[in-house]
């Protein structure tokens, strides 16, 4: 008779095999698809979460609590339960649709559907999140996205036909997807078949505020020219600029707009310069900020490092062999006194004279490639996994906030790399490059030891004094970057590196 383990293993291979048959789809709709039996056990061991009656997502013993499982399958198990019940008839709603062409990685509380077969109900999900499926008309302009499946208005369908408190309360998400208008034929199309001669006029007066006035133009002559009295009115609140750039993809775009809007939030909290720039000084005081610095950078990352053991890598008596975990433990402390040392010096060639924000691109990787460089010796990774930028999705555990696909990372860090180039203010350029560099999440691992590198490179050639982070204000440091990249208020992470400055 087989024993209880035994039995769970055959369940184990059971949804191994559904996995390996459909890919990156791992919805699981009905008891029947793995078997009642083997649905139940794996549900029982933690190996399947349900979200609603019928459906379950995979899942790890002991996950009960965190919502990172739920956040990884969100789209794919909406794309899925929306398609089973409506068929293709259903999409986003307009709001939701720019929501999802602005390149927006946050997993939002509540979906709206329109779908005829609507019943205007809500349904309650997992981690406070829902959809709310409303009895209306499928419009005619919907298109199926690649990704997950998900019916949208299409981009010029929205941009026409959310209200126009939808443009100010969320300028981020309508700027970037105006600029991603390339011509105006579509726009034209849909007004004129749907008599849309007013909503067009929001539409071309924020072409005209974010610097794309010849578009503008267009629309309102054309429109004219038909016979529609159309006014192109700014939906914006008046004060804005136009983009200094237009870019192709909508992920640079956010990037760029995020970074204005915030800049001016980081200034409001800037703390006056303390320290004098004379290299000796500066040398001491960040030898002196090591041993603190490498014991609460690693902890906050979850290594568990004592005092100790960094002063044993500062001195070249390390063991890199030993018990998995100290071993990990110790390779991780020798690739952050790497680091550190490599840091160091990069911010004596800013001192004598080399921009921070050219460094910073210039090295970045460099200060990534040594935090992991003793694995390399160990044998544990690859040289060529440290290559480049990521090439596959990673999560942040138990954030809404989901860092951007593996296409998306050189178009953004491209132009975060102009803009910590071009930005004048040493501090704005710490907090925001710090805050962009973990946002991006450029590489599978390392990403907040090297942003928190970034930030004190810029910091102390500005006559910062270095800033740890406490693994003691773990969760405030966690929390204000959530809200950061969530909601777009950078206030509560600039005031919180503000008061560690003191």
């Amino acid at each position: 008779m087989a024993t209880l383990n035994e039995k769970l293993s055959e369940s184990l291979n059971v949804l191994k095999t559904y996995q390996d048959a459909h890919g990156d789809d791992l919805v699981i709709h009905g008891v029947n698809t793995l078997g009642e039996i083997h649905t139940k056990r794996l549900v029982n061991a933690g190996y399947l979460m349900p979200v609603i009656k019928g459906w379950f997502i995979p899942s790890s013993p002991g996950a009960s609590g965190d919502s990172t499982v739920w956040y990884i399958s969100y789209w794919p198990f909406v794309a899925r339960y929306l398609e089973s019940r409506f068929g293709d008839n259903w999409s986003l709603s307009a709001e939701l649709s720019l929501y999802f062409y602005s390149g927006k990685s946050v997993v939002p509380k509540q979906l709206i559907v329109r779908s005829g077969k609507g019943s205007n109900n809500i349904l309650n999900l997992p981690f406070d999140t829902s959809i709310l499926d409303i009895k209306a008309t499928v419009p005619e302009y919907v298109e199926k996205e690649s990704r997950y499946g998900l019916r949208l208005y299409s981009l010029e369908a929205a941009l026409i036909n959310v209200l126009p408190e939808y443009y100010k309360r969320n300028p981020i998400e309508v700027k970037t997807c105006l600029s991603m208008i390339r011509s105006i034929d579509k726009l034209l199309s849909i007004a004129l078949d749907n008599g849309n001669s007013t909503k067009i006029g929001k539409v071309a007066g924020g072409l005209r505020a974010i610097g794309r006035g010849n578009l503008a133009d267009e629309i309102v002559s054309t429109m004219k020219s038909v016979g529609y009295d159309t006014r192109e009115v700014n939906p914006f609140d008046g004060n804005d600029q136009p983009m200094a750039v237009q870019y192709y993809s909508p992920y640079a775009s956010r990037i760029d707009l995020m970074w204005r809007e915030m800049r001016n939030r980081v200034l409001a909290v800037e703390p006056a310069p303390t320290l004098s720039l004379d290299q000796e000084r500066v040398v001491e005081m960040i030898d002196s900020s090591y041993v603190l610095d490498s014991y609460n950078s690693l902890s906050i990352e979850g290594y568990k490092v004592t005092e100790g053991l960094i002063e044993r890598v500062r001195s070249g008596k390390w063991a890199p062999d030993g018990e998995d975990e100290e071993r990990k433990n110790a390779l991780a402390a020798r690739g952050y006194y790497q680091a550190y040392q490599l840091v160091k010096g990069d911010i004596i060639s800013i001192l004598n004279g080399a921009s921070a924000g050219e460094t910073y691109i210039k090295k970045h990787r460099e200060w990534h490639f040594q935090l992991f460089e003793p694995c390399i010796r160990a044998g544990i990774i690859k040289a060529s996994d440290l290559i480049g930028y990521r090439r596959h999705q990673v999560y942040i555990r138990n954030s809404m906030h989901t860092p951007l696909n593996p296409d998306a990372i050189v178009d953004a860090m491209s132009v975060l790399n102009d803009l910590m180039s071009s930005e004048t203010n040493p501090f704005v350029r710490a907090v925001l490059g710090h805050f962009f560099f973990v946002y991006i999440h450029p590489f599978m691992d390392g990403n907040g030891r090297t942003a928190r590198f970034v930030m004190n490179t810029q910091l102390v050639t500005g006559g910062y004094k270095w800033v740890i982070v406490p693994v003691a204000e773990r969760d405030s440091y966690m929390a204000a970057l959530e809200k950061a990249s969530v909601e777009s208020d950078i206030a509560p992470f600039a005031n919180f590196i503000a008061k560690l400055l003191q």
